[in-house]
């Protein structure tokens, strides 16, 4: 959409409200609004006459959804743009209830309500109200893909009578920015990226080749959807877990196929997520997930545990509201078009219900001896020298560590090597991390 086609509506709906004035002199034109069938259709249509704009390509909306949202975002733009709205009601309050509309707190702008937009498009006729309902229904395209929302009314009043707002990704979209959404306790989750390649990331050969699988389904899934016999049978988008200790590259992985397929990948944040009032959490799990579909976004659940565990007999209504949130939860996760990787230290915390429905299990484990070396002759940037008395062979070989946990190590020598205005990493210092980060994990270096 282009501030062109903004500006096209703004005149159209001026002209439609100009209209109900006898131009002689300025009084209500009482037989033109109670005859007024809405915009003509090819008005609409000459506003969007190409199907490539980016909310047709994109969100695989039609003109009459294109011109609501652009109806939506009028006040956004032009403040004066619904003024007739308040002309024509201040004038006849009741007979004009129909044209909808609300003012907010001091702005002296009205704003559309979703009865502004079955007047506007529909008119007074009964059959063109209908079909613009359609769209303005709670699981219509407009909504399902969060282009827009419909602010509850006053208590007892019409779904309708609530107003009609642009989403924030709507306004992003129209100012040709990238949306990213604010990390809140309607969105508790933060993008991940990195700035490694997948030659960085060490694995063994089993989980590289399990791995193989998840990013052949991002490259072809949709070849599979869109198969005439294949799509019947195939749930869209794509569920995996991956299982193992700390640090061995889960997260890191996550990010590396965001980056290789051009996908935001949002960490949840499941401390915000999970609330011990009754219903909460299942409010919460609605609001993230209607934000994140049909977004190509992948959802990366980290240490989920605590919320995809193993469900309890209910021997409560605790138990029983417990319960409940964990089945929503598995039907959208079983429903979300995206790619979703829950992450999780042991599998067998896991529920069997959560596994079933999973493509992939993908485990990764503690590194063996030569993965660690890899890791260790990796992990020093180039231009550090490294103190002849230290053998990354032997380290690898004494000391159990995980990728993160030598991440951790190498932050901590090179800052030392920095403190000492030189870029020499000293044996004593790797040694010390290395007992540091043995007794974070509550062990004993050997």
């Amino acid at each position: 959409m282009d501030l062109d086609q903004i500006f096209r509506v703004y005149k159209i709906v001026g002209g439609v409200f100009d209209s109900f004035f006898s131009s002689e002199d300025r009084n209500v034109n009482y037989n033109k609004i109670w005859s007024f069938k809405g915009i003509e259709s090819e008005c609409i249509q000459n506003t969007f006459p190409n199907a490539n704009t980016k909310l047709a390509t994109e969100f695989g909306l039609n003109e009459y959804e294109q011109f609501i949202v652009t109806l939506t975002l009028l006040p956004y733009y032009y403040p004066d743009a619904f003024k007739g709205i308040r002309i024509l009601q201040s004038a006849d309050e009741y007979s004009f209830s129909l044209l909808g509309g609300v003012s907010r707190g001091d702005h002296k702008s009205c704003f559309p309500t979703g009865e502004t937009i079955l007047f506007l498009l529909g008119g007074r006729d009964p059959i063109n109200r209908d079909f613009i309902h359609s769209f303005l229904s709670s699981g219509s395209s407009l909504f399902r893909h969060g282009l827009i929302r419909l602010l509850p009314g006053e208590e007892g009043t019409p779904r309708l009578s609530g107003q009609l707002c642009p989403s924030d990704e709507l306004l992003a979209l129209t100012k040709g920015t990238t949306f990213v959404p604010e990390y809140s306790s309607s969105f508790p989750a933060r993008r991940i990226t990195t700035q490694m390649e997948w030659e960085d990331l060490v694995l063994p050969f089993d989980t590289l080749e399990s791995l193989e699988e998840l990013r052949m389904w991002m490259s072809h899934g949709k070849k599979l959807l869109d198969h005439p016999d294949l799509k019947r049978r195939l749930k869209p988008g794509y569920r995996t877990l991956f299982y193992g200790p700390p640090g061995t590259g889960k997260t890191l992985t996550a990010s590396l196929i965001g980056n290789e397929f051009d996908i935001p990948v949002y960490r949840v944040d499941l401390s915000l997520v999970v609330s011990k009032w009754v219903g909460e959490t299942e409010k919460n799990l609605k609001q993230l997930f209607d934000m994140a579909e049909n977004k190509r976004w992948a959802l990366f659940f980290d240490e989920a545990d605590s919320l995809f565990g193993k469900r309890t007999q209910t021997s409560s209504a605790n138990d029983r509201y417990a319960n409940q949130e964990v089945s929503y939860l598995l039907q959208r996760i079983e429903d979300f078009p995206g790619l979703i990787i829950l992450a999780s230290n042991l599998k067998n915390n896991m529920d069997a219900a959560f596994s079933r429905r999973f493509q992939s299990t993908i485990f990764f484990p503690m590194p063996d001896a030569e993965l660690r070396y890899q890791l260790w002759r990796k992990a020093f940037p180039k231009d550090f020298k490294i103190d002849e008395k230290i053998n990354f062979r032997e380290i690898a070989k004494q000391y159990e560590l995980a990728g993160g946990a030598i991440t951790n190590i190498i932050r901590y020598c090179t800052l030392k090597a920095y403190s000492r205005d030189n870029n020499e990493i000293w044996l004593d210092d790797i040694e010390h991390a290395i007992i540091r980060e043995y007794r974070k994990n509550g062990k004993i270096a050997g």
